[in-house]
């Protein structure tokens, strides 16, 4: 038996390895460098992404996988079945349109990973941002609109999780559309540092954050303004 584990630790590995391959590849087939998806060629493609869904539904992220490869894993499962749901309502022009008996996109009970149903609420909430937390993940996890930072067009793995997440957040910092930092006494910066400013922080305001990543540093008493989100999809 004990000669089985490593055998049996070196399959499942293989397997996650070879299935977010899958979704990698259809990342970058269908969603460009500035996180435009093209959704109608997505949905001619829908059978490959429940491929890589169908492995979701029966694989439970283990205790023993590090923090990244679990992160990596969940915030793939839930852009994964953030495309399912648009994919489930295409054509549609923004996932706020989307009800399931009163219930919102985010609250809908519909994502199975490793034989359990969940919301995209409790994925991002009670997983990602509670047990694994990292104020990135707010860059990884996708909601398929305008003002969300873009969608990756690349999988999340183990190895490249935190140079990637790393990547994203100072891409979207910089972004002109998301976050106006030209006048640094005074801030337009997306409601995702409002909604979400308690996990910005932990080690000080969110100016110190912006400035972790901002190519000319703001004035740390800036006047900060959240700037209006765009719910329309962020399709081609």
């Amino acid at each position: 038996m004990k000669k089985l584990i490593p055998i049996i630790a070196l399959f499942i590995s293989v397997t996650v390895s070879a299935q977010t391959s899958v979704f990698n590849g259809l990342l970058s087939k269908h969603v460009d460098a500035k996180g435009n998806v093209n959704y109608k060629a997505l949905k001619k493609d829908e059978t490959t992404l429940d491929t890589y869904i169908a492995y979701l539904e029966k694989t439970s992220p283990s205790s023993s996988w590090s923090k990244n490869k679990q992160m990596a894993f969940w915030i793939n499962a839930y852009n994964a079945y953030t495309i399912k749901l648009i994919l489930n309502n295409y054509p549609i022009k923004s996932i706020m349109k989307i009800k399931k008996k009163g219930k919102s996109a985010w609250k809908i009970p519909f994502a199975v990973v490793g034989g359990k149903t969940y919301t995209l609420d409790h994925i991002e909430h009670n997983i990602l941002r509670k047990k694994l937390f990292d104020p990135r993940i707010h860059v990884g996890v996708n909601c398929a609109s305008g003002s969300c930072p873009k969608l990756h067009n690349k999988a999340f793995t183990a190895s490249n999780v935190d140079g990637e997440l790393e990547k994203l957040m100072k891409q979207f910092i910089n972004d002109p559309k998301r976050n106006k930092l030209k006048k640094k006494s005074t801030i337009h910066i997306s409601e995702i540092f409002n909604w979400f400013k308690g996990d910005f922080t932990k080690k000080g305001s969110v100016v110190d954050y912006i400035n972790k990543y901002a190519n000319e540093p703001v004035d740390a008493d800036a006047k900060i303004h959240h700037l209006p989100y765009d719910w329309n999809l962020n399709g081609k």
